[in-house]
């Protein structure tokens, strides 16, 4: 399953069912999981993890150091689930030590073309990066988010859960879950109902969340306010939660 053209180094730990192509080159602390193929090209360096049924498409460079004046060598990992589609020329780079010292993708994520994800990163699982999206150092992402071509998101933010931004999105602020978002920078637009739908919530779901947008957004309340009123509702309407934790849950100051 390893093409005689490969430079693999022999202290990486390969299971042997990872196909990997040739010209890839893998580096000693790479950890790869089975069922995983690596094209041709693709460089993997560690300290990474990589788990069962990732595809990495060529040239992408993966777990490099991370792109931070302040790194000086230290010992830092990517990790990397399950069942990722990685494609051509993405760049995921290790963490730093001046956070956990590890950068992080979840499962069943679809990195398009030209993706950025930078040091000390957390991505969660089923998210869509379209091509040439980039996050910067510290920036975390919720489960299911989508960001649309060429978005890119400044260091630290938050992008929650079911989250959307259109093309050309310049995201400087932490977007809460659910929420549609577009411009530069970036303001929300409303809910996004229609991955909800696909997802299978309710109408009567999608419409609570809709509601509890309408608080945070149209009526002219404080943060603490709003959130104090959607707090009061959770317990019989437990969508919300994940809008109401994503409030919470600030780094950078809410897109409003």
């Amino acid at each position: 399953m390893i093409d005689s053209r490969a430079v693999i180094d022999p202290a990486a730990k390969i299971d042997a069912d990872v196909y990997v192509g040739p010209y890839a080159v893998i580096g000693p602390g790479v950890e790869i999981g089975r069922g995983t193929r690596i094209e041709p090209h693709a460089v993997i360096k560690g300290s990474t993890v990589i788990g069962v049924d990732n595809h990495i498409f060529q040239f992408a460079s993966i777990g490099d150091d991370p792109q931070d004046k302040k790194y000086a060598g230290e010992p830092t990992k990517l990790v990397i689930g399950d069942r990722n589609t990685i494609r051509e020329c993405c760049t995921l780079n290790r963490g730093t030590a001046q956070d956990l010292g590890v950068t992080t993708i979840g499962n069943d994520n679809w990195i398009m073309a030209y993706c950025h994800v930078a040091h000390d990163c957390i991505v969660a699982n089923n998210t869509i990066f379209a091509n040439n999206a980039s996050i910067a150092g510290h920036v975390r992402v919720g489960d299911y988010a989508i960001l649309g071509g060429f978005t890119a998101v400044h260091q630290f933010c938050r992008i929650g859960a079911h989250t959307l931004t259109s093309m050309f999105s310049y995201v400087t602020k932490d977007i809460p879950a659910f929420v549609t978002v577009s411009g530069r920078p970036a303001e929300p637009r409303g809910v996004n109902a229609e991955g909800l739908k696909r997802r299978g919530f309710t109408a009567a779901q999608i419409r609570n969340i809709r509601d509890a947008y309408r608080v945070v957004y149209r009526q002219s309340l404080k943060l603490d306010e709003a959130i104090a009123e959607l707090a009061a509702r959770v317990s019989e309407q437990p969508e919300i939660q994940p809008f109401l934790d994503s409030l919470r849950d600030g780094s950078r100051g809410l897109a409003r």
